[in-house]
């Protein structure tokens, strides 16, 4: 008959295959375990009465053992599956445990939690993007690259033969027999069309740049300021004609005086013409006469 009492004692003092022990606390790595601790509550070798959760494919159970079925290993622990509903999970561990201790059952449904947490975390890492890291050896490193450098070679030697082919078409050195693919000779075409097509859309831009040059000249005109001869020869004549009007009535005024002349009478004083230049625009000059 078993006896949990005993078996702790034989456990806790003597050995035990899923113990392990560190510094501060002692381990159970039993798979049947409540909390992972080796103490005498959670301990599922020493208790007769005895309930868990496990998860299994992302599923979850709830695992209960009783003393009745002590005796039948093969039917020791019973197993109900829970709801994906968290609040019907925990009503369903509430009802099937509900003369058992407040110990197990509180224990059962931290555990519960614990377990829905981490399979929400699961979900939400798979549905992201991950980086796979894949293993390459170095031998197939090599060999990668040598193809590599093998290709590169021989795509340059195929252009090289295929750029002297067409130089030698365009010179005519084999006359009117080719044995050139048809796709070289349609991009040998193709190339020079749209080489003429360039060379004629530069020539038109071209003819539209000297078109707008010739406008713009013809817009602007230039005309040439007046020659220094030219104004000095109008000052001169203008000068010339107040010379000769005041010698004139220098002349009649002398005439005058000459008859009537008296002592004691004053002369009269000749006319003094001041000019004065005021420069506002090139081609215009405006004179002021002052008397005196």
């Amino acid at each position: 008959m078993q006896h949990d009492d005993v078996i702790w004692s034989v456990i806790n003092k003597g050995f035990c295959s899923f113990k392990v022990k560190t510094k501060s606390q002692k381990f159970c790595r039993n798979e049947y375990s409540l909390t992972g601790l080796c103490n005498r509550g959670s301990c599922p070798l020493a208790n007769s009465q005895y309930a868990t959760v496990r998860e299994e494919k992302g599923v979850c159970f709830l695992y209960m053992k009783t003393i009745e079925r002590a005796a039948f290993p093969g039917r020791l622990w019973e197993k109900v599956k829970l709801s994906r509903n968290y609040e019907k999970a925990l009503q369903q561990i509430s009802d099937n445990l509900i003369y058992w201790p407040y110990f197990i059952r509180q224990k059962c449904k931290q555990r519960f939690t614990k377990i829905t947490q981490y399979l929400i975390r699961m979900r939400k890492l798979t549905l992201k993007r991950q980086k796979k890291l894949v293993p390459l050896s170095r031998k197939v490193e090599k060999r990668e690259r040598r193809k590599e450098q093998k290709a590169l070679v021989a795509a340059q030697v195929e252009n090289a033969i295929e750029k002297e082919l067409l130089e030698r078409l365009k010179q005519g050195t084999y006359g009117d027999i080719y044995n050139i693919s048809q796709t070289a000779f349609d991009k040998a075409l193709e190339e020079e069309e749209v080489s003429s097509e360039s060379e004629a859309e530069e020539e038109k831009e071209g003819e539209l740049e000297e078109e707008m040059e010739e406008d713009s000249e013809a817009e602007v005109e230039y005309v040439e300021d007046f020659e220094e001869s030219d104004i000095s020869d109008i000052e001169d004549g203008d000068k010339f004609a107040e010379e000769s009007t005041d010698e004139e009535d220098k002349d009649e005024e002398g005439e005058k005086g000459k008859g009537k002349w008296k002592p004691g009478m004053r002369r009269k004083r000749g006319k003094v013409e001041i000019e004065y230049e005021e420069e506002r625009e090139p081609a215009k000059r405006q004179t002021v006469r002052l008397q005196q």
